[in-house]
């Protein structure tokens, strides 16, 4: 069994040190604590892990665009539906990249985290307004690739590990032929999380 208190850098100083600041009289050696830490990371990581997978708390049908949509189309159709990302899937419907708001800052010069407002302000003092820059892209121009995605069989715990390593605020799911079947949101993360606790 791998020892989390090593991975996290426990030092015997800090059981010390946390022992002392509780309060109350606790008859436990440095070495008990660190074997109950242990294995209370481990129950929770397997805690986590078994909160469900995909397919239960994705959102299906699935929103897409196609690759040769332009980018005006494209962000008519996501403000038509209310989402700020969509896979993007070619011809044969395969998945083949990801648009979200993050691209349409960026290809209009402002950094993936602006506001609403921010775009505003910026729209204000430039002639000819940022976004009609985007009017001759096609979404292909825009779309960030290759897409991450997972399966309907992914765990939550993966799907999280997924948002936290690419900064990213969707997960695509996808069938065996690379079909998006339906789509995993922080928000459906955190819903499904909630629901749990």
């Amino acid at each position: 069994m791998k020892d989390h208190c090593d991975a996290l850098d426990l030092t015997e100083d800090d059981v010390i040190n946390a022992m002392r600041s509780m309060q109350g009289y606790i008859d436990i050696t440095p070495g008990d604590f660190r074997e109950i830490y242990s294995l209370a990371y481990d129950l929770a990581l397997k805690r986590v892990r078994s909160l469900g997978k995909a397919e239960d708390v994705m959102t299906s049908p699935v929103h897409c665009l196609n690759r040769e949509m332009s980018v005006s189309e494209a962000g008519s159709f996501m403000a038509l539906h209310g989402i700020s990302g969509a896979p993007v899937v070619d011809e044969q419907g395969i998945i083949c990249g990801v648009v979200s708001e993050k691209d349409f800052l960026r290809k209009m010069g402002l950094p993936g985290t602006a506001t609403f407002m921010a775009v505003v302000s910026r729209c204000m003092t430039i002639y000819g307004c940022l976004v009609s820059d985007l009017g001759g892209l096609s979404v292909r121009e825009l779309m960030n690739c290759p897409p991450i995605v997972a399966t309907k069989e992914t765990t939550l715990a993966e799907i999280s590990e997924l948002f936290s390593k690419h900064s990213i605020n969707r997960v695509p799911i996808c069938d065996a032929n690379g079909r998006p079947i339906g789509i995993v949101t922080r928000t459906n993360l955190v819903s499904s999380l909630c629901q749990v606790s």
